[in-house]
Formats: structure tokens, C-alpha cells, sequence
């Protein structure tokens, strides 16, 4: 299979789309020059509605490439990232390509920036945390003429090429394992749903997989801010004040699954008999524990690992130009300790 050559935006496609001459559009795009504020209106707007990136090594190099793939994550205190960089790292070791990391804080205006800033050093590919971008940040992705893979998700449609596994079906996986052991009230903590993507998904698949038994999530809490066994702690005795019948908190991450669980356990709760707990992510930091945590692996390694051959294959001459793009990885369930096991054939 032969894949279009990809082509990378020029001046001259932005002069084009807003009428002016190329020469106007580099000095408003190096901010250079004097130009009325009418005309840089017009460049500006034309060169993000297009994904337009100015290229900061011009000249310098003949590929116009420099050996860096930007690799884009939301978080580096969520534990999640951190090995999905691992996994990427191994997969590019004893290459020429090198990852370089840009953090966005769960916020689109600053993925924005940091993937704009990135592009202009013309990296070999991207690698890109989730599939929902702003319309700019899409822009750019589509025309930077090199590989882009978005990972961790793949509940959507990707610009490029992704790897990840479907939230959605995480969800409604669990609530067929909660409903076969017998829980019927249900609690649900986690962060707040309009920044953390792939956390809704999750809680969509869940309430789905519970409606189809007739149960509804009895009671539910979000918080922002990163994943903290003092906020799992706070969170699980606030709903549990408020929701005293609750048998089952499913929970957004193992790190506030682990604060709750920790809660609960100086409480003297009879765990997983009287109240049965879940994350999400299998964080290997907490099997030391008192009580192994139910959760959910959220193949963070693989996918690292899968994205970066992904870009290796694309940018090798003698790459698999027929390796497939779209990757959906299968996590499991661990039950641990905190997910009864009676009725399990």
C-alpha cells in the first residue's frame, strides 16, 4: 500500500489564502517589518485557519527535519505518562530519533501553544495524548506533512494514525464485573469530565453497561487537580456521609481508589464484603498496599511502544509501509482484593 506523500505548508499557501505577497506574510509571521494592523489581522487569521507553523530551521538543514519526534501528554504527575514515555523511549532507543516532551495540563488553548512551538522545529513526527483537539490544533496536525499518532484513546476518529484502547468499553467492562459479583449501589468519584476526556468515556461505558441491569450511579463527585490519596481519602468519606448505603465506588484512578481504600480501612470497613472498590491504570507503585486495589491495566507501555514504531516505520525509507495505523489494545481486569470473588465460576 503507497501512502500519499505528505507536504508540509509553505508561505506561498498562506499568501494565497489571504491575498498577500509572501514576502508580507514572513515579516508578520517573524514580526518583523511594518505592516498595517489590518494586514497582520488577515495573515494571522489565514495561517491558523490553515495550521500554518513557521519553520525555524529554514535553511539550516537540507531534510528540513531535525532527528525529534514531539511527544505531547497532559500530565507528567499523573503516573499513567510517565510509562507510556518509557514505552516510547524503548521503542526509539538505538535509533536516531529522540522524543521530546510537551505538557499540557489538560487544557486545549495550551496544547495549542506547545504543539505550535513544537512544529517549528520541524520535528520527524508527533506523538499527541487523546483525539480531541481544537479546530487550530487539528489544523496543524493535518498539515504538518509528517506522522501523527494519537494515543490513548480510540473512541473517535484520528487525524493520522492511533493507538490506544476504547475508554467506552473500559466502563461497561467493569460494570459487567461489579453487577456479576452482586453490587447494586453504586458511587462514582472522578476528575472533572469536560477536561479529562478519556475519564468520561470511561463513565459514560459505565453507566451504559449498569442501565442495561436497570441501576443508575446513586451518587457521584469529580474533582480537579492531580490524582491524590489525600483527595480519594476526602472524597470517599464525604459521599459515604452523604451515601451510607453505597456497596460499591468505582473510581476514575487507582491513586484516589487508593486514598479511598486506605479510608476505608481505618474505618474498619469489611472490605470487599460490605463495600467493594475499583480504579483504573493498574499503578504498579501501589501493590504495596495492605489490600490490592481492583483495577483495570490501561496498557500504557504497549502504547508508547506501538506509537513510536508507528512513527519508525513511517519515517524509515525501508519502514512497513503497510503496518496498520489504527491499533486498539485490550486491557484486562485485576480484581485484587477489593472486588468480590464468590460468585466467579
Amino acid at each position: 500500500m503507497t501512502r500519499p506523500t505528505k507536504r508540509p505548508l509553505t508561505l506561498r499557501d498562506v499568501s494565497d489564502a489571504c491575498g498577500v505577497s509572501e514576502m508580507t506574510v514572513s515579516r508578520v509571521l517573524r514580526k518583523r517589518g511594518d505592516v498595517s494592523q489590518g494586514t497582520r489581522d488577515r495573515v494571522l487569521a489565514a495561517a491558523k485557519a490553515l495550521g500554518y507553523v513557521p519553520n525555524q530551521i529554514a535553511g539550516s538543514l537540507a531534510s528540513q527535519r531535525v532527528n525529534l519526534v514531539a511527544v505531547i501528554i497532559p500530565s507528567l504527575s499523573n503516573m499513567v505518562f510517565p510509562e507510556v514515555l518509557n514505552g516510547v523511549n524503548s521503542a526509539f532507543e538505538d535509533t536516531p530519533l529522540q522524543p521530546v516532551v510537551g505538557v499540557t495540563d489538560y487544557l486545549p488553548e495550551k496544547e495549542e501553544r506547545v504543539l505550535y512551538e513544537m512544529l517549528s522545529w520541524r520535528p520527524s513526527g508527533v506523538i499527541i495524548a487523546g483525539l480531541e483537539h481544537s479546530e487550530a490544533t487539528r489544523a496543524m496536525l493535518r498539515n504538518a506533512g509528517i506522522p501523527v499518532v494519537e494515543i490513548m484513546d480510540v473512541d473517535g476518529t484520528p487525524v493520522d494514525a492511533m493507538v490506544g484502547i476504547s475508554h467506552r468499553r473500559a466502563g461497561r467492562e467493569m460494570a459487567r464485573a461489579i453487577l456479576k459479583e452482586g453490587y447494586s449501589k453504586i458511587g462514582f468519584m472522578g476528575t472533572k469530565m469536560p477536561l479529562d476526556h478519556r475519564a468520561r468515556k470511561r463513565f459514560e461505558g459505565l453507566t451504559e453497561g449498569l442501565a442495561k441491569a436497570g441501576i443508575e450511579i446513586e451518587d457521584r463527585d469529580f474533582y480537579s487537580g492531580g490524582s491524590a490519596l489525600a483527595k480519594g481519602r476526602e472524597m470517599t468519606q464525604a459521599m459515604l456521609e452523604r451515601s451510607p448505603d453505597l456497596d460499591f465506588l468505582y473510581y476514575s484512578n487507582d491513586m484516589i481508589g487508593a486514598g479511598g481504600l486506605l479510608w476505608l480501612l481505618d474505618q474498619g470497613v469489611d472490605i470487599p464484603g460490605q463495600i467493594g472498590l475499583a480504579g483504573f491504570n493498574g499503578v504498579e507503585l501501589l501493590q504495596g498496599l495492605p489490600r490490592q486495589l481492583a483495577t483495570m491495566d490501561a496498557c500504557r507501555a504497549e502504547i508508547g511502544r506501538a506509537a513510536a514504531k508507528i512513527i519508525l516505520d513511517r519515517t524509515d525509507p525501508q519502514g512497513d509501509d503497510a503496518a496498520p495505523a489504527h491499533i486498539t489494545l485490550t486491557p484486562t481486569i485485576s480484581p485484587g482484593d477489593t472486588l468480590r470473588r464468590s460468585r466467579r465460576g
